[in-house]
């Protein structure tokens, strides 16, 4: 159902709904809020196409759909997008898709010719789904906000992620230095930068075909004999983190320790990652790691949970307060 402008919008109480792709996610906003997940039947037919079923009714009330997209890609997408008709169906008075870690964020632009802006599509299939707003941390590009015509609440978790180095990695580096990952992360990059008081130093690479292989070619600033905190919005493969670090090493670096937001760590990535001279890996669960990847990181690696970013966020949009006045904003 859609509101006209001179309509009252009234919602019901908060309903929250997961897919399959983050439980446990899920359940830490649940227990956030004090609300329960509600229940709900996903089953995949011999066929391969999908069917949902919600419990109880969720007419008039306020929903919240938990759902991050990451691998299974297409599994996860499928199951947001159904979901949303079906709570649509059903006849929810508003509909707030929650996706911690939005898919195809990098297909956000024709930058050859005859290719997609994928990222674009993923966004108008949310909304011809049903939903009524959305919320996600972090997009690759900022530039995806503007592919969705509803309202949405894009985050950070910079805010986490500095005030973890400030009071936990800072009192143990010896003049530390932040290097971005690459140009692309420049601008962020500073903005941490200025946020942990350290230096900034960049890492200047060159994409050199469509497979998401890269190559690190120049280190602009000074890691000799420093801390380093290489830092990027998320590890894929972990070609760009390896070179990173590897470079810095190379330029004298002494101790390193790697700072993402997005844990997608596809393929061999994590054991790529568990042979680099890392001493600490920061990342967050927006993408659950699998115990069969977790394992080769395990005792260097520091997840942390956006459970309360996500949970304070979703109660002031269903209270109609700020969410600005979170970060000072």
């Amino acid at each position: 159902m859609r509101y006209h402008d001179h309509e009252m919008r009234i919602y019901g109480g908060i309903k929250l709904y997961t897919g399959t792709s983050t439980p446990e996610l899920a359940q830490k906003i649940a227990d956030y809020l004090g609300e329960p997940l509600c229940g709900r039947d996903i089953i995949e037919f011999p066929n391969e196409n999908l069917f949902v079923k919600l419990h109880t009714s969720v007419r008039g009330q306020d929903v919240y759909v938990i759902q991050t997209t990451a691998s299974p890609v297409h599994r996860n997408l499928m199951e947001l997008l159904i979901m949303i008709q079906t709570l649509r169906l059903d006849s929810a008075a508003r509909i707030t898709a929650v996706i911690p870690y939005l898919c195809y964020g990098r297909s956000d632009k024709k930058d050859q010719p005859r290719v997609p802006i994928t990222a674009r599509l993923v966004a108008d299939m949310i909304e011809v789904a049903g939903a009524d707003r959305y919320m996600t941390l972090d997009p690759h590009a900022g530039q995806i906000q503007g592919f969705f015509s509803i309202p949405g609440d894009v985050l950070t978790t910079m805010h986490m992620l500095i005030e973890h180095v400030n009071n936990r990695l800072r009192p143990h580096l010896h003049d530390p230095v932040v290097v971005a990952a690459d140009l692309g992360f420049a601008k962020k990059g500073r903005n941490f930068a200025a946020a942990v008081d350290m230096p900034i130093a960049f890492i200047e690479k060159r994409r050199l075909a469509n497979d998401a292989k890269a190559q690190a070619l120049t280190l602009i600033g000074d890691v000799n004999r420093r801390d380093v905190l290489v830092i990027d919005d998320e590890v894929d493969t972990g070609g760009s983190i390896c070179e990173a670090v590897n470079l810095v090493k190379a330029k004298g670096a002494r101790d390193v320790y790697v700072v993402f937001v997005h844990p997608v760590l596809s393929a061999n990535a994590a054991e790529r990652l568990s042979a680099l001279p890392v001493r600490q890996f920061v990342t967050t669960d927006t993408v659950p790691i699998p115990p069969h990847k977790m394992k080769f990181l395990e005792g260097r690696i520091t997840i942390l949970t956006v459970a309360p970013l996500l949970g304070e966020v979703i109660r002031r949009a269903h209270e109609g307060r700020s969410v600005g006045e979170m970060f000072n904003e």
